[in-house]
């Protein structure tokens, strides 16, 4: 929606960043309009996201982007298979003028954090972010550092290239409140691409494209809306079933957990507030069902060989659960 003022004033803050954001995000990435909705949805909800696609279809490039619309601090990791917990969260350095040691801050440090290739990141670095996420604060040395209320972790990974990597675990997994699949751009986005990079002449050009930036007030006032967004006790119902029936279902052998239902329940909110609405409806579960879930559950073996892979089964659980009347 863009005329703001036509739409519910309750969640104007909500489409105002939604708007502003996927226009001046439009000024750098052609396309991609699901990728941007839902990392703007991402920082909104006050999540983290796990973006998986092949190389080149702009993950990086829409992470910093929406960094500098947010007017974030925004750090950069490149995952290796050499990467120490240290390099991540930082290290105490013995200081010969102060003989004592100093806590020198590594790049989880900041509010905006994109971990490139985070599967190429051994599981002990891994574990590293896991409380970072979780309760935005790291401890070192028995000493606990808090980060920013906005700290935000936006974590690429490459779904063909297996060869170096560590799968996420399970533990890990359920931290990224959705995964975003980016596939190809369409055919027409992926001319304007050409024309894009032909006129500034590299990919480093796009940086120097001025970007107007949202208001620290804008984003709070965003967030607050978004959660005061009401839920119907028949739409809690839904929700649950919907949860539950996944732990049940033939094709799954691990459902969502609770934290998949709190998390479905904050990212269906979102959606609500997206579409102009500061009330829940069955579809903004159902459009909320795929990001939020599809990296949740694990398929039985002979599902996988049958074809099934988690959004199809997703999508079955949805058409099998009844509507709240």
């Amino acid at each position: 929606m863009s005329e703001i003022a036509d739409t519910n004033t309750e969640v104007r803050a909500v489409l105002a960043i939604f708007d502003k954001g996927k226009a001046e995000l439009g000024k750098v990435i052609s396309g991609q309009t699901e990728l941007v909705e839902q990392a703007l949805l991402t920082f909104l909800c006050g999540g983290h996201a796990l973006i998986e696609g092949v190389p080149g279809v702009a993950k990086t490039l829409t992470v910093k982007t929406l960094a500098r619309f947010l007017a974030l601090d925004f750090r950069r990791v490149q995952g290796t298979p050499d990467m120490m917990p240290a390099d991540i969260l930082g290290t105490s350095v013995f200081s010969l003028k102060t003989n004592e040691f100093a806590f020198h801050r590594g790049p989880v440090f900041t509010q905006f954090l994109l971990t490139d290739e985070i599967n190429r990141m051994p599981p002990r670095t891994q574990a590293a972010l896991l409380e970072s996420m979780e309760e935005r604060q790291v401890t070192v040395d028995g000493v606990t550092h808090s980060l920013d209320d906005f700290f935000t972790v936006f974590a690429t990974q490459n779904p063909l290239e297996f060869e170096g990597t560590y799968p996420l675990p399970e533990a890990q997994l359920d931290r990224f409140l959705i995964k975003i699949r980016v596939s190809y751009p369409s055919a027409a986005d992926e001319r304007m691409v050409l024309e894009r990079h032909h006129a500034r002449a590299g990919a480093l050009q796009f940086e120097a494209v001025e970007i107007a930036a949202a208001s620290p007030q804008e984003l709070i006032a965003a967030r607050r809306e978004l959660r005061a967004v009401r839920v119907e006790p028949d739409l809690f119902a839904y929700l649950l079933a919907v949860i539950r029936r996944t732990r049940e279902w033939p094709a799954i052998t691990l459902g969502a957990s609770p934290r998949a239902a709190a998390n479905l329940l904050i990212v269906a909110k979102a959606y609500a507030a997206k579409d102009g609405r500061d009330f829940l409806i069955p579809d903004d579960v159902k459009q909320a069902a795929l990001p939020c879930l599809r990296h949740r559950i694990i398929l039985k073996a002979e599902a996988e060989l049958e074809g099934f892979d988690p959004d199809r089964v997703l999508t079955d659980v949805l058409a099998a659960t009844p509507l709240p009347k």
